[in-house]
């Protein structure tokens, strides 16, 4: 089998969390980064060995890269995406694909003209449960889809931010940022086709001025519905229900609401905030906590529900139960082959490479995810249902 030679375009919190799985896959090869951060690039250079850049431009110009990893702010994923299919590169690109359906649209665009891959991920429609719930449904064992409901809440907003991540016209917010994990769930769970979106959002908290709450209703146009809420409110913690294992599949104690809410008031001023969101990444202090390996769980996104006329499917710790006419069913899956587990989408897009089989969640899938997001923001405000005119089945 070919190696693919991966290079990575920004190294912060999303590009540590995503290195793990790259690293899990015997055919995939980490040879370059860029960032414009001395720190950043000396702790990747040191940690992996890699050659690194100060530019996205000179990344791109790297002969020893076949497919570059898009991580940096949404604002520069349209010409990060532009430059990487101008030198040739296939382009796994951070979700959101980008602000504005105009902005998917050129990505799409440039990466048909330049007959590179182009993935948009990582999703947690990517997490081995969800995709098992897809093939369960597939078989036929709940019946044709009629619910999907997918509850979450968490401490989205009162992780370390930088100014721009809470203003809503820069990205910043849950509707950017969580609200497409959810959306790509209920839509690779409901065939992919939405047909009209209502919702209502909420801005609950004004020193953080962005949009931390949702409540949305999708109609799909298989005649399926989803119900998705979200708060981001670091309250009540919807782990409890999924038991109390956390996002990335990690063992968590069951006293930490409102957590995050009091090691932010704890920091003084904006510049301790923005030194603490840097210190996720590369070169910076917070390591990633890795449990030890018997404490590995798949990771999820909170609860999710998907309803037929023959039972319910749900995600559990290490699989996908089934409640039935039977009883409950468990569907158990491979453990974990690496925390956290985002390994899916790298083996999608090293798929593509070898020629095995075609991209799932391509351009025109991510931009459809977007057209939801997007949506749902615009029918919060303008109090009314949107129709959706962009929407791709799954092909699986």
């Amino acid at each position: 089998m070919p190696t693919m030679r991966l290079g990575i375009i920004g190294l912060g919190g999303a590009a540590k969390q995503m290195v793990p799985s790259f690293l899990s896959h015997p055919y995939v090869a980490i040879t370059a980064a860029a960032d414009p951060r001395d720190d950043a690039r000396s702790a990747f250079a040191a940690e992996f060995g890699a050659r690194t850049h100060a530019t996205a431009e000179a990344l791109c110009a790297d002969r020893e890269v076949d497919v570059v990893y898009i991580a940096t702010p949404h604002q520069m994923h349209r010409d990060h995406a532009a430059l990487a299919a101008r030198a040739g590169k296939h382009i796994i690109i951070e979700k959101p694909m980008a602000l504005t359906l105009e902005e998917c649209g050129d990505i799409i665009a440039v990466a048909e003209a330049n007959g590179v891959h182009l993935l948009v991920g990582h999703t947690h429609a990517f997490d081995a449960p969800i995709l098992k719930m897809r093939a369960l449904i597939r078989e036929g064992v709940i019946g044709p889809v009629s619910m999907i409901n997918s509850w979450n809440y968490g401490n989205f907003l009162y992780r370390p931010r930088r100014p721009e991540e809470l203003r809503t016209d820069a990205g910043g917010g849950i509707i950017y940022n969580q609200v497409p994990h959810q959306v790509d769930v209920a839509r690779l769970l409901g065939g992919g086709m939405v047909r009209s979106v209502r919702s209502m959002a909420w801005t609950l908290d004004p020193t953080r001025p962005t949009e931390g709450a949702h409540v949305t209703f999708l109609q799909f146009e298989n005649g399926s519905a989803a119900s998705l809420v979200y708060s981001g409110y670091d309250y009540f913690d919807t782990d409890e229900f999924h038991y109390w294992i956390g996002e990335l599949g990690e063992p968590k104690r069951p006293d930490c609401h409102a957590a995050s809410r009091r090691a932010l008031e704890a920091m003084t001023g904006t510049g301790s905030e923005v030194a603490a969101k840097a210190g996720g990444g590369f070169g910076g202090g917070r390591r990633l906590t890795v449990p030890p390996q018997n404490e590995w769980n798949h990771p999820h996104f909170g609860v999710t529900v998907v309803s037929g006329p023959d039972g319910d499917l749900r995600q559990s710790a290490r699989g996908v139960t089934h409640y039935g006419r039977r009883g409950a069913v468990e569907h158990p899956l491979d453990p974990p082959r690496v925390f956290p587990d985002k390994s899916g989408v790298i083996d999608e897009m090293y798929d593509a490479f070898a020629g095995l089989r075609p991209i799932l969640h391509d351009g025109a899938w991510g931009r459809a995810t977007m057209e939801v997001s997007e949506a749902i923001l615009r029918s919060a405000r303008e109090g009314r249902e949107v129709g959706m005119s962009h929407q791709v089945p799954v092909r699986d």
